[in-house]
């Protein structure tokens, strides 16, 4: 199936590579910054699990909080966003180690790890209470946390003290049971906190009529999406997706719509972002960008993106098609001339990944394609390395030919842009670097591309083309050397059905041996024969 994952891989499929956001710094200072909120606190508890105040002078960032403080509104918003992750992931952390060394009844180091959530917790607490004003709801969650937290410290302490085994047993139960609730408390009141921060953000587009302020705060949404799915939930529950495409209805903010594009791509990896779009009419707004030629590229690569990850075959739900079946024969028109003009691979990457999700869920899309000239369009592309440059571009191209190869019309298409020997040449992709993603891109590739010629090859014009093409020697290469397919039993399957397809209309064209063990017997015994097979070096 393509799906786009990318440029997108949270967020879009994963057939294409994932944009991710990095931070560019230096690796010791990057410890340095991460080892504040890992070293052992236990003096802590001397002060009744009060943190230590942070002097005038400190410098900025001697706390994270504290630091971002002296800094603007969306500065504050951003460290405290960073902040809240990164002391989450320490507590969960150190929660988790709390699971294993109870399992283990290590009770010292129990204790002491309780300890530590305690006053990271505390810590938390009170400096993200220094910066904010939080809501009264959370303060219920913060109060009720921080009591559990103390009786988690009181009670594994009371376990150091005896060996009596039924105690200690009974304490177990009681501990575990603290920790889940401990566990729950602190995730509801991270969630809580992050949809505080999420507001401030999603307030500051709205309020705002300056494209600086409002690029920013997109951009903070935008790196946020990038820490999972649960955080693109809540992002989507707090109504980022509406303020979005608020954004992208208004010429004035032209300059953000590829910004905002890629975020609500992001956001719609979960199921809430994508209705969120639907209740907005997102699908007009997109077919909206994807047809205006005046919009720039970058806007128009940006929605395909979208198109590409609301379409992708991975969501359960399907509802939100029905209105996109309503713009799909402007969206499809727009996608394929985008990939005609598109200037460099990842516009092409985009466009042709959306063209691909769409020809899975309705056929009228791939009569549609053809009345376009795609096969042409797609074929020539093939040929362009400024545009196909990667095994996932080209992953996209034959997942569209072999969804369209259903078509009988097809064939004659194909064979006039020479489309055969195209697939020959994809026959033989091989990835350029030892990258995981990059060599099961290139099984893609060669799975789709033996797809795309057994069902070409129903005409007996293709299938005679292929023959004198050399492509049954290419095939039974591909079957019997588990090398050139990267060991891959989808690719051999594919191979074997193309290679029976010709035999069936050309049976001279097979060796009487290959026909023996190739095409003679059954389909799972000939796959077994090939997938046992091992590679002579002879």
């Amino acid at each position: 199936m393509a799906t786009p994952q990318s440029s997108r891989h949270s967020s879009l499929s994963s057939t294409t590579p994932k944009r991710m956001h990095a931070i560019q710094v230096d690796s010791v200072q990057r410890w340095m910054e991460d080892l504040r909120h890992m070293t052992e606190v236990e003096c802590m508890c001397v002060l009744q699990s009060k943190p230590i105040g942070v002097e005038e002078d400190a410098g900025q960032g001697e706390l994270i909080v504290s630091g971002a403080a002296a800094g603007g509104g969306d500065h504050v918003t951003r460290n405290n966003l960073q902040t809240l992750l990164k002391r989450a992931l320490v507590v969960s952390t150190e929660l988790g180690k709390m699971f294993q060394r109870l399992e283990k009844g290590r009770w010292q180091r129990v204790h002491s790890t309780a300890v530590r959530t305690n006053c990271h917790v505390r810590s938390l607490v009170h400096e993200y209470g220094a910066t904010r004003n939080t809501p009264s709801e959370m303060q219920k969650y913060e109060k009720s946390l921080l009591e559990k937290c103390m009786e988690l410290t009181t009670i594994t302490e009371r376990c150091l003290h005896t060996e009596d085994e039924y105690f200690l047993k009974s304490m177990k139960e009681a501990i575990h049971e603290i920790l889940t609730d401990v566990s729950d408390s602190f995730s509801q009141m991270i969630d809580m906190a992050l949809a505080n921060e999420i507001q401030i953000l999603i307030r500051q587009i709205e309020a705002s009529d300056n494209v600086y302020t409002i690029g920013s705060a997109i951009s903070n949404l935008l790196s946020l999406t990038q820490d999972g799915p649960q955080l693109c939930s809540i992002i989507a529950k707090e109504g980022a997706v509406v303020v979005l495409f608020k954004i992208c209805r208004q010429d004035c903010f032209s300059s953000l719509y590829a910004q905002a594009l890629r975020t609500v791509a992001s956001i719609c990896c979960v199921e809430e972002g994508i209705n969120q779009l639907e209740k907005v009419d997102g699908i007009l707004c997109l077919a909206d960008i994807l047809t205006d030629e005046a919009c720039a590229e970058a806007a128009r690569a940006e929605a395909a993106a979208v198109v590409a990850q609301i379409t992708s075959p991975h969501h359960t739900s399907t509802q939100h098609l029905a209105s996109f079946l309503e713009s799909m024969q402007d969206i499809v028109t727009a996608l394929i001339k985008l990939c005609e003009t598109a200037s460099c691979g990842e516009v092409f990457l985009l466009a042709s990944a959306a063209l691909a999700n769409i020809t899975f869920f309705d056929s009228m899309a791939c009569e549609i394609l053809l009345q376009l000239n795609a096969i042409q369009i797609l074929l020539q592309a093939c040929c362009d390395r400024q545009r196909v440059d990667t095994p996932y571009s080209k992953d996209q191209v034959v997942t569209i030919l072999a969804n369209l190869s259903v078509l009988e019309q097809c064939a004659t298409e194909v064979l006039q842009e020479k489309g055969i020997e195209r697939l020959l040449l994809l026959l033989g992709e091989k990835p350029s670097s030892p990258s995981p993603s990059e060599g099961a891109a290139c099984e893609r590739v060669q799975q789709k591309a033996a797809v795309t010629l057994a069902r070409l090859s129903r005409d007996a014009e293709v299938a005679q083309t292929a023959i004198q093409l050399q492509a049954v020697p290419r095939l039974i290469e591909l079957c019997r050397s588990p090398a050139e397919r990267n060991n891959s039993d989808s690719v051999l399957v594919a191979c074997l059905a193309a290679l029976r397809r010709l035999a069936a209309g050309c049976p001279d064209s097979i060796e009487p041996s290959d026909h023996q063990q190739l095409i003679k017997p059954r389909l799972v015994d000939s796959f077994l024969l090939c997938s046992n097979m091992e590679e002579s070096f002879v």
